[in-house]
């Protein structure tokens, strides 16, 4: 037997033993929320770009969102169910691409971990609908130094009444 061979061989047999411990794993339950709809519903409801985003966790490209030159005072709620979510005086530039905000509203998120795309992040959602709102990261600014970069795309504006 080759080096090669002995090596390929080792690393299939780590890959299968990876892959076995995950298969042994007892699945999280479901988490439950207070607005739920089916796939059609949400589809119905939602703009693609949204649906693919809330639903399905993609990411919108950086820069594209209308919310990043969004100054007026109000809140940025989910676009899925329409819970306030993040108040714009928490807005600021981060320089990523996507709007950011350095706290949520109370009882408005919730957290989960996020271990796609070969690193360990925090991913947010929308705490009564599940809806994916982006990805929490400690390098904000004071108050709290954390930076919830949202996508634009999972949120929507409502200005504050006159």
């Amino acid at each position: 037997m080759t080096r090669r061979q002995a090596f390929k061989i080792a690393s299939l047999s780590l890959a299968a033993l990876g892959l076995g411990a995950g298969w042994l794993k007892a699945a999280a339950p479901a988490e439950t929320f207070e607005v739920t709809k089916t796939e059609a519903e949400w589809k119905a409801l939602l703009t693609p770009a949204a649906f693919e985003t809330l639903r399905h966790e993609a990411t919108e490209r950086p820069g594209t969102s209308v919310l990043l030159n969004e100054h007026r005072k109000g809140t940025f709620n989910c676009a899925g169910c329409d819970l306030a979510a993040y108040d714009s005086g928490t807005k600021y530039d981060s320089g990523t691409g996507w709007p950011s905000f350095y706290d949520h509203l109370p009882n408005a998120i919730g957290t989960k971990e996020d271990n796609t795309l070969f690193s360990s992040r925090t991913e947010v959602h929308c705490r009564r609908c599940g809806g994916h709102l982006g990805h929490v990261f400690d390098d904000g600014p004071k108050p709290t130094g954390l930076r919830y970069c949202m996508n634009g795309v999972a949120l929507k504006f409502a200005p504050a009444a006159a």
